[in-house]
């Protein structure tokens, strides 16, 4: 299992996990899921754009995406945003990640945060704002196998719901983090 930037070689793979998110009627988290992806070479091309700031949307900070591959498929994606903007400190945070629908409950979302924690401290962060839905308990106990302290609670009315800050200190390397 290996955290890479996304690659071409994998098209086909990504195609499938968006099948999976849309047939399970879920969000698109990290937002990038969203992005068009019918010309793959397209897609590399802007999120590159987005991970060295360049044509990145108005109010959009830089954000670099990676994938989890397991066995030459793609089981999960992340969403680093090197910095925080008011709106994020609210949600949203430094990093969204999710696992496609069939690879769930397999310990992936837990080396998925891990791995992206590891770009993060790369960027020289210090502290990373990991959110997420109140009534998400699966990814509530990915963040805190990873160190995550539960910050704050507050309801996001164009969510509709309690969203929770978690902050993970990266100072003093993994060792806060829970491995499994």
């Amino acid at each position: 299992m290996r955290l890479i930037a996304p690659d071409r070689r994998y098209a086909a793979s990504y195609r499938e996990l968006i099948k999976e998110i849309v047939d399970a009627r879920e969000p698109f988290i990290p937002f990038t899921l969203g992005f068009a992806h019918d010309d793959i070479d397209q897609l590399l091309a802007t999120l590159d754009d987005h991970a060295h700031g360049r044509r990145l949307p108005e109010g959009f900070v830089p954000h670099s995406t990676f994938w989890l591959v397991s066995a030459a498929e793609i089981v999960g994606v992340s969403n680093l945003r090197h910095e925080l903007t008011p709106a994020l400190r609210i949600e949203g945070g430094h990093i969204g990640y999710s696992v496609r629908p069939s690879s769930r409950k397999q310990g992936f979302g837990v080396e998925l945060l891990r791995l992206t924690l590891q770009e993060a401290r790369a960027l020289g962060l210090q502290q990373v704002l990991v959110t997420c839905g109140k009534g998400n308990l699966a990814s509530a106990k990915v963040i805190v196998a990873n160190g995550g302290m539960l910050h704050s609670e507050e309801f996001v009315p164009k969510r509709n719901e309690v969203v929770q800050r978690y902050w993970i200190d990266l100072s003093r390397g993994e060792a806060n983090a829970t491995r499994r």
